[in-house]
């Protein structure tokens, strides 16, 4: 059998140089026959093997009736099924079978392409480090990053929080906006806890942020992470880049090294979709966007307290002095990302200001207010006067 090499030098032959078959027979060492099959030829010669039975075939009715019945039954469990039944075959051979016949049992699924207009929308979403953030005191703690993307420009931002709770997630928010520097239409989210009730509308914490700022807000589908496809690629790509051997001093440093990452690289590249640079895109976005407010919603959780007899408020773990002067009076405490303060409800006067820890199980003591505090032990444990009555007192009520 001639192979395609032979057969296109025998075309070339005939066609270009316009030899006779006799000629290009001699040339070539190949009988005016062969040369005759292969000008008659269309295409270049192939091998074709002729098909053999294969040891799946008994079995392929089962397999129909298996995904007909199921369509998401598993290889694996296919083939133990199978096996019951008397298969001797490879895997490979089922596998690759159910990779070509699996499609006409399951409900297609397609797609539509999304375009994005310029400041239309910022998804969010979150994503949780695969390990725990050091946070002082030889402690570390599970972390969560609100990671924000602007899908026209794919530029984005992200927040490092410790809680999925609504003052983080806002706070989160608030952060990744000031970085992308403008005002969407609306904000993306899937059915978080926290700001989504059940029925698919906002919590009233989540509308009064949003009311705030101002701007709208869309709660994906359940079970429909493709609406915010863009940032979840994002987080794909953190997940390869960001995280993979890089060391954190605390949550500070985190933040630090995830702003650098961002600037200098994830909104620095040239996006391969996009065959752009997100950061020139934004510059671009940020023109359809309306400008932040200032200052941008407070994010802050807020509580009162009476200050107690032992005068410490617990945040989250953790204990932390309250001035003792004002034992039980009533205060107002607000926790931020970086500070507690107190604040008396009646005359306003500061109770407490102490750096937020987050580490867990730990007392912070104020100096002030320990030494206002032993102050005010001293006073009670001082001894009270005794008056002293001369000795001629007694002998005057006593007879001799």
């Amino acid at each position: 059998m001639l192979d395609v090499l032979r057969w296109a030098e025998i075309r070339r032959l005939r066609e270009i140089e316009g030899l006779s078959i006799r000629e290009i027979a001699r040339r070539t060492g190949h009988d005016r026959n062969t040369v005759r099959r292969a000008l008659r030829r269309e295409g270049p010669p192939r091998y074709e093997r002729p098909s053999r039975p294969s040891k799946l075939d008994p079995f392929r009715p089962e397999v129909h009736a298996l995904l007909d019945d199921d369509a998401g039954t598993p290889g694996k469990r296919i083939l133990e099924i199978l096996e019951g039944r008397g298969y001797e075959g490879s895997k490979t051979i089922l596998y690759d079978y159910l990779r070509e016949i699996r499609p006409h049992f399951l409900e297609a699924r397609t797609y539509q392409r999304t375009r994005y207009r310029p400041g239309e929308l910022v998804q969010f979403d979150l994503w949780e480090p695969a390990r725990e953030v050091p946070v002082g005191f030889g402690q570390t703690r599970p972390g969560f990053v609100v990671v924000g993307l602007a899908p026209w420009s794919r530029a984005g931002a992200g927040a490092l929080v410790f809680s999925r709770q609504t003052p983080d997630l806002c706070f989160g928010m608030g952060r990744c906006l000031a970085a992308l520097g403008g005002l969407p239409e609306r904000l993306v989210w899937d059915r978080e806890g926290a700001l989504c009730r059940g029925d698919g509308r906002p919590t009233d914490a989540y509308a009064g942020f949003c009311g705030q700022l101002p701007v709208g807000w869309i709660f994906c589908r359940p079970r429909d992470a493709e609406a915010k496809g863009a940032v979840e690629r994002l987080q794909q790509y953190m997940e390869s880049s960001f995280e993979p051997g890089r060391r954190f001093a605390n949550e500070a440093d985190f933040q630090a090294q995830l702003d650098r990452w961002f600037s200098e690289r994830a909104n620095a590249r040239l996006h391969r979709v996009l065959r752009a640079v997100p950061a020139e895109r934004l510059v671009e976005e940020r023109e359809r966007m309306r400008p932040l407010p200032e200052p941008l919603p407070n994010s802050d959780r807020r509580f009162t307290v009476r200050v107690p007899p032992q005068p410490y408020v617990r945040v989250d773990t953790n204990d932390y002095s309250l001035d003792p002067r004002l034992a039980g009076r009533r205060v107002e405490v607000t926790v931020s990302q970086r500070a507690i303060r107190a604040v008396a409800l009646d005359t306003g006067e500061l109770c407490a200001s102490h750096r937020r820890v987050f580490a867990r199980h730990l007392s912070f003591t104020d100096p002030a207010h320990q030494a206002e505090l032993e102050r005010l032990r001293g006073q009670r444990r001082r001894e009270p006067e005794v008056e002293l009555r001369p000795l001629r007192r007694y002998d005057e009520l006593i007879p001799a």
